[in-house]
């Protein structure tokens, strides 16, 4: 990890974890770990327990609390930026203060999801939260929420000293160069894998995300192209993985994200509900594009 990621722990590579479960639905803590360990030793610069990805709306308070603490153990709690997004300010803000206390270096949170929020009401919740004294990154997932984080809103958040960076999901790659002039200071991240070379030529300063899970070398790889101006390398990887990347934007991303970690040996394992499995043609669809990226070498 380089000087900047240890100032600034949400820059790089950051993998919003998929959480193995067992058949019987029971959190699997020690592949969690082990999943983790892997992630790292494979190039990528820490993990995000509990966010959507992790299925953190479907843990209890007791489970939750374990990921967090899982990934501390195995990687360290500066490589652990956890998902902190509750309905209410209040515990978000509990569940950022358990964050700094087990020593992680930055949490992310999402906007108030209970109801569309008008901007009073974002302000508000940004400000309590950033009361737990660690940095808190804003996730901007207006498909998800109905509460979009413009960029105007953002360079106020940031102007109030409540945020230190956002991970942007909207897709809308023309709000980077925006976010840019308003708040030169706040860290943009890719939030959405698809959109990930036209965000890093954009100036982004991370990556929360997704098929790292199943394929991490090949992910960082070209993350670190991109960001470097290889567009030679990065274009022809991000062609190569854009069938896979594209499923981190569909709502179905949780179940083809960890079939595909099922696939290359990783345990992925089933949904929670009321998340279901894929449909037949959906799976055949991840099947078909993993194993067309295993047999690229990208495994």
């Amino acid at each position: 990890m380089t000087a900047t990621t240890e100032n600034r722990p949400w820059r790089g590579v950051l993998v919003a974890t998929a959480l193995p479960l067992n058949d019987d639905l029971s959190v699997n803590y020690d592949k969690f770990a082990e999943h983790c360990a892997w992630l790292v030793e494979n190039g990528c610069d820490g993990v995000v327990p509990n966010g959507s990805l992790g299925e953190y709306q479907v843990l209890t308070p007791k489970e939750r609390a374990k990921v967090v603490e899982t990934a501390i153990a195995a990687i360290g709690g500066s490589r652990v930026m956890p998902g902190v997004a509750a309905y209410g300010s209040a515990e978000a803000r509990r569940w950022a203060e358990q964050a700094k206390d087990a020593g992680c270096g930055a949490v992310m949170l999402l906007p108030p999801n209970a109801y569309r929020a008008d901007e009073r009401s974002v302000l508000a919740h940004y400000e309590e939260v950033a009361k737990a004294g660690v940095p808190v990154v804003a996730y901007n997932n207006p498909i998800d929420t109905k509460v979009d984080l413009v960029p105007e809103l953002l360079a106020k958040l940031h102007g109030e000293g409540y945020i230190h960076a956002v991970k942007e999901f909207s897709g809308d790659v023309r709000r980077a160069y925006q976010l840019a002039e308003l708040a030169p200071a706040l860290d943009l991240l890719i939030g959405a894998d698809d959109v990930l070379v036209e965000l890093a030529v954009a100036g982004a300063k991370g990556w929360v995300a997704g098929y790292p899970n199943a394929l991490p070398g090949a992910s960082v790889e070209l993350y670190r192209a991109a960001v470097d101006g290889d567009l030679d390398t990065a274009g022809k990887l991000y062609r190569q993985l854009h069938p896979l990347l594209r499923w981190d934007s569909k709502v179905e991303f949780v179940q083809a994200i960890k079939l595909s970690m099922d696939i290359v040996g990783r345990h992925g394992g089933p949904v929670r509900p009321p998340r279901v499995p894929l449909l037949p043609g959906q799976e055949a669809a991840v099947r078909e594009a993993t194993e067309r990226a295993v047999a690229a070498g990208l495994a």
